[in-house]
């Protein structure tokens, strides 16, 4: 908030500095020179006040519905990316299965030809001839016979060795195939939904910085009509904007991690902030265990931690997600501004971490 505080002032100064005459407003919101106007007629000057008090919910509605569809997009390009990993290994599991089973039936035919061979070379082919020929002893004539069994028994035994081989390495090649045309169909998906998230991440930049260069604006001048200062109102409209949100509650721990880019994921990082930020609210040890308990629960301390089925999001899950630009403009990659946002959130609703932990713990589905 400080952050925001700042940047309002400065952007005040800028637009002091162009003078009354002409600075740059889009059309559906007061000039200068009517908000002069309004200031010396009480109902004019509360009219004014009233319609820049609308524009500020409208700019904040739009920017938060923009960072709200980017995540959005986020999550389904993640969802993209990691079918398409799962079906990269799989068809890359299969080509090598394929081979292997290629190889199998390479040498069993090739074990079946050579012992066809070797009956060839011996004579080993024509047993009726060899028997008919042969001398009336008894004796050899089933030794002869037995030979004959066993070594048709063996004949037949590599040819259906080599036909399973041969239609394991097809059927094989095949699964390896359609699983290589599922991995290029999911390629294409990822890239199209990537293509779509970072659109929406840009869309929601250029809101952001819309709302932030705008609401400047008006910020000094509801100043200028209420005699107030720029900074007192940019705070007003955040806790404005707070307590619309305040029925809202925090929770989501069945979701997953999106790729969000730019995103800082470092939970032993984000812990130790937290953990130093501990002493401004009044809070030791004890209080920090509940807090490591609480979000460990909601989002493992992961900054990019989203709920698809909710919306929930960042370290604290955070419901809906843009009630974190109060803390800050990089809320959705910054996870000190999520913990920053977080226990401001705690102290307010719960008075304590313990206290959060305790009502999470007593709810199912466990929310906060």
């Amino acid at each position: 908030m400080k952050r925001h505080t700042a940047w309002v002032a400065i952007t005040l100064g800028v637009v002091l500095a162009l003078g009354a005459a002409g600075p740059a407003h889009a059309d559906d919101y007061p000039s200068w020179d009517e908000v002069q106007a309004a200031k010396a007629n009480a109902t004019a000057k509360q009219a004014e006040v009233d319609k820049i008090s609308a524009l500020v919910s409208q700019l904040q509605a739009a920017a938060s519905a923009a960072a709200a569809d980017e995540l959005k997009k986020a999550a389904a390009y993640t969802i993209a990316k990691n079918n398409l990993d799962a079906a990269t290994t799989r068809a890359t599991e299969l080509d090598a299965q394929a081979r292997v089973a290629a190889t199998e039936a390479s040498a069993a035919k090739k074990r079946f030809g050579q012992f066809v061979s070797q009956l060839y070379v011996s004579g080993g082919t024509d047993y009726t001839t060899q028997l008919l020929l042969s001398g009336p002893s008894t004796g050899s004539l089933l030794r002869k016979l037995g030979a004959m069994s066993q070594l048709s028994a063996h004949s037949s035994q590599l040819r259906s060795i080599a036909e399973t081989k041969q239609n394991t390495a097809q059927a094989t090649a095949k699964q390896a195939e359609l699983a290589q045309k599922l991995r290029d169909q999911l390629a294409t998906d990822a890239q199209t939904k990537l293509q779509a998230a970072q659109a929406a991440q840009q869309a929601a930049a250029a809101e952001l910085a819309k709302q932030q260069t705008i609401s400047a604006t008006l910020f000094a001048q509801a100043a200028v009509l209420k005699n107030t200062e720029a900074s007192v109102e940019a705070k007003y409209y955040a806790g404005k904007a707070a307590e619309e949100a305040a029925n809202d509650h925090n929770g989501g721990s069945d979701g997953g991690n999106i790729d969000l880019v730019g995103v800082n994921v470092d939970p032993a990082g984000a812990q130790a902030y937290a953990r130093s930020r501990m002493s401004a609210f009044g809070w030791g040890d004890g209080q920090f265990s509940c807090l490591v308990s609480l979000w460990n629960g909601e989002s493992g301390w992961r900054a990019n931690a989203y709920n698809p089925s909710s919306g929930a999001y960042g370290i604290p899950q955070s419901w809906p997600a843009e009630k974190m630009l109060s803390a800050g403009a990089d809320w959705r990659t910054n996870g000190n501004t999520q913990v920053n946002w977080g226990l401001n959130y705690i102290s307010d609703a719960y008075g304590t971490p313990c206290n959060a932990w305790d009502k999470w713990q007593a709810r199912s589905p466990h929310w906060y």
